[in-house]
């Protein structure tokens, strides 16, 4: 049996769920409590008010607009 790789944002979530103690879906509940704001606007909230990193936050942002049909 092989396992498939996480591509894209996701393969980022179990190092931000490490690096900042919190489950991706209270991350995303942060983003989806911001909307309606642009991608760069909610990727700023994250970098500023919670201290994520720009490359996190970017995964977080975008994998949870892509969900939530608005990407």
């Amino acid at each position: 049996m092989t396992e498939t790789a996480v591509k894209g944002p996701a393969s980022y979530f179990p190092s931000i769920e490490k690096t900042y103690g919190r489950p991706i879906s209270e991350w995303q509940q942060l983003v989806r409590d911001s909307y309606p704001a642009k991608h760069m606007e909610l990727v700023t909230m994250l970098k500023d008010q919670h201290g994520m990193g720009h490359g996190h936050a970017n995964a977080v942002v975008a994998y949870t607009l892509s969900k939530d049909g608005l990407k």
